[in-house]
């Protein structure tokens, strides 16, 4: 039933696409979405923090016209997955973060590896991660919604208090670049990661391309093992890349990527830091790293001013 209403939703939202224009005035402010054009900003930010990001232009049949030919979405490849996201799933950060948000199923967790133990140094918090039991809403940024779908976590309830600041911070995790490894040192899991514009939603989406030690595509539920548990239970959907053309995959449902977004964005506010909207997307991977804990992509420049 969940593949059936994800295929009847997927549908709704093309046809939504085709007949509405994308969204010309900035509404960054008020919802924490992104314009096409703000959207070209932040990746232009990325890509000069973080140069293991780049544009590409993909496939000419799949282009969007409201975007430079050149710069159809973001990716970095080759980037390595030690562990899998199961080994994190016990792991207490030493309350780096006092997370609100309920109790039991409707906690909010943080997720991610052991900056100490992966780096051998200490390192400093993470973005929270989504651990929402309920229905969120499916509805775009950009047109008619309030459809409830019970595969999508509920994540309105998210609280950060000072603690999270630590957010916007480097977070002190050395990025690796996976390498071509000799033969007498273990070979490891790597992805291709992309960051596309969503026209529905109005924000960036976060697809994976994963393949194993000898460099075969991983399947589906070999992705899944990968992203935090309850992220592969209820967000993470494998769908056709909109920009190249007969590959399928796993990607982070964004239907509640702005809820998150604005909830980070003034929080950073209300401690007194500067946010632009070209910084969008390096404090949007931060969120990312709940989901996908042990995928070690670069996020490293830092997020608001002191």
């Amino acid at each position: 039933m969940s593949n059936l209403r994800h295929t009847l939703h997927t549908l709704f939202k093309q046809t939504v696409e085709t007949v509405t224009p994308p969204l010309t005035k900035s509404q960054f402010e008020e919802k924490r979405v992104l314009t096409p054009d703000e959207f070209v900003a932040a990746g232009d930010y990325l890509v000069h923090a973080c140069p293991t990001w780049s544009w590409e232009g993909g496939d000419p049949k799949k282009r969007r016209t409201y975007f430079p030919p050149n710069k159809q979405f973001l990716v970095t490849r080759n980037v390595p997955c030690l562990k899998r996201a199961t080994e994190l799933e016990g792991y207490n950060p030493n309350s780096e973060f006092d997370v609100g948000g309920g109790e039991g199923e409707d906690a909010w967790v943080a997720t991610h590896s052991n900056p100490a133990a992966a780096s051998g140094s200490a390192g400093k918090g993470e973005v929270p991660s989504i651990d929402g039991a309920g229905a969120g809403g499916s509805g775009g940024a950009g047109a008619a919604g309030g459809n409830k779908d019970d595969d999508i976590p509920d994540i309105t309830d998210l609280e950060l208090n000072e603690a999270d600041d630590e957010a916007a911070a480097p977070s002190g995790r050395p990025y690796l670049r996976a390498e071509e490894p000799a033969d007498n040192i273990m070979r490891t899991r790597t992805y291709d990661l992309y960051i596309t514009y969503d026209q529905y939603y109005q924000v960036p989406r976060f697809w994976l391309v994963g393949h194993d030690e000898s460099r075969k595509p991983l399947l589906p539920q070999q992705v899944m093992e990968d992203v935090s548990e309850e992220h592969a239970r209820k967000t993470i959907t494998v769908d056709p890349h909109p920009h190249l053309a007969g590959l399928s995959a796993a990607s982070i449902h964004p239907c509640r990527h702005a809820d998150v977004m604005k909830k980070l964005v003034d929080n950073l506010l209300e401690a007194g830091r500067e946010f632009k909207v070209e910084q969008y997307l390096v404090l949007f991977l931060k969120f990312i790293a709940s989901v996908v804990p042990t995928i070690q992509y670069d996020y490293t420049m830092s997020v608001g001013g002191e």
